[in-house]
């Protein structure tokens, strides 16, 4: 795989661009966020050394769905979809990490899921509650 630098401050990943390959941190750190309804910067996270990012578009082919900033001097190995594809064919094992890394992502996302759920609950309920006191 080849390998990248960015600066500090600069973007690596911008939300809604097209993409077709994941990085993999060798040193430095990244900042993950995403622009909210508001127009609000959330920041989602930290990703440092030998985490990887921009799987998902990797996979699916679809706009990036965070913006990615470097933290610090980075250097990033690229995966692109061909050595993607490779190792899918020719060994797949390697590509188990990633899929952990996407399900414990998508866990971490359910539970958000699961926390808002609860808290409308108790907003509906409330609601619901005042309202036959009225």
């Amino acid at each position: 795989m080849d390998t990248i630098n960015f600066k500090t401050k600069e973007i690596i990943i911008e939300e809604g661009s097209p993409g077709d390959c994941a990085y993999i941190i060798e040193k430095g750190s990244v900042e993950v966020s995403k622009i909210t309804l508001n127009g609000k910067k959330l920041v989602l996270g930290v990703l440092e050394k030998s985490e990887i990012f921009g799987e998902m578009a990797l996979i699916d082919g679809l706009p990036r769905s965070a913006t990615i900033i470097a933290l610090e001097d980075c250097v990033l190995s690229v995966c692109t979809k061909e050595t993607f594809n490779y190792l899918a064919d020719h060994n797949p094992e390697s590509l188990i990490p990633i899929f952990k890394v996407l399900v414990r992502r998508l866990r971490s996302t359910l539970g958000l899921v699961e926390n808002i759920q609860k808290k409308t609950g108790i907003a509906i309920e409330a609601e619901a509650w005042l309202s036959k006191m009225t």
